[in-house]
């Protein structure tokens, strides 16, 4: 909501000072700016002091070859996640992370990385989990920054300590096994989109390949949706707009008139679709970080396997 008053606050000041004419910037564009960003806008506003640049990659070695001027490095597998539970990142942890960032309360947080933002857009769902007010992702990301030929840095960055303070874990973001199965059991009302390759979700194959985390089983959640993580992004990396996305998932049912969970492998292509969802378009709309990961390896819950494969049936 306080997004939404800024940037309607926002667009008068522009209209009535002349600035801008009639059609040529929505309410919808402006609020749409206060969580996803150009990197025009951010190129403009890298020695800005209110607004602080985080990269979170996988893959080792990228922040450290060149990065955003100005830009620190959070790494998803030991900042964003708890290292000894299967869990989140404390709020005493993460509170420590954010103020040796440099992030004050009213600090706008701008967050990038490889693999098309996938943990970029965890990073975006775990500040807001936290309750900062500000979390905004670079359209793009890293790929595209470096694509258009921008600056990219290799100095150790550093800042005074700041005052970011995290609050109680809103619980509408984010669900656990006991909330999905009671979706999947019609106790509770919710439309579960699996966001893997149609190959996983069909349980044609257990994980992409190459990849570490398994489960025993295949397939996908009953009842979900299949909506791959990438029809939402153009071939730039750079998300589709609001009307096309409106358009993609409308057309299958999915119109913000209930609850919606969002699911993957063990999470990060998932933050993505929640991103799409609940950040740009509006929706109520929870993370299952748990993902296929923990449901497919869980006894006693159902799975829908259309492929047919069994683990190490031959």
């Amino acid at each position: 909501m306080l997004r939404i008053k800024r940037a309607v606050f926002v667009l008068l000041l522009l209209v009535s000072a002349g600035v801008l004419g009639a059609g040529v910037l929505s309410a919808e564009n402006v609020a749409v700016e206060e969580v996803l960003v150009s990197a025009d806008w951010l190129e403009a506003r890298l020695d800005d002091p209110s607004v602080r640049v985080i990269e979170v990659s996988v893959i080792p070695g990228v922040y450290e070859r060149g990065h955003i001027p100005g830009a620190l490095n959070f790494v998803w597998h030991t900042d964003f996640v708890d290292t000894v539970r299967r869990d989140i990142v404390s709020a005493e942890r993460f509170e420590e992370l954010a103020r040796a960032a440099g992030i004050n309360e009213d600090t706008t947080v701008i967050l990038y990385g490889d693999n098309n933002n996938w943990f970029a857009a965890w990073g975006a769902w775990i500040f807001n989990l936290y309750g900062h007010e500000d979390v905004r992702l670079l359209d793009g990301g890293r790929v595209k920054w470096e694509a258009d030929g921008r600056a990219l840095s290799t100095s150790a960055e550093s800042y005074a300590a700041g005052n970011f303070t995290a609050n109680d874990i809103r619980p509408e973001l984010r669900v656990r096994l006991a909330d999905v199965l009671s979706v999947v059991d019609g106790e509770n009302v919710g439309t579960l989109i699996d966001i893997r390759s149609p190959a996983e979700y069909n349980g044609e194959i257990f994980a992409p390949e190459g990849v570490q985390e398994l489960a025993v089983r295949a397939g996908h959640i009953p009842g979900a949706v299949n909506v791959p993580w990438g029809q939402n992004v153009r071939e730039d990396g750079t998300f589709k707009s609001i009307d096309e996305l409106k358009a993609l998932y409308g057309g299958l049912g999915i119109d913000g008139s209930q609850p919606i969970i969002t699911y993957c492998r063990i999470g990060e292509r998932a933050a993505l679709t929640w991103f799409v969802l609940n950040q740009l378009l509006g929706y109520d709309v929870a993370l299952y970080d748990g993902s296929w990961t923990e449901w497919g390896n869980t006894v006693g819950v159902p799975v829908d396997n259309p492929a047919g494969t069994v683990w190490g049936g031959r």
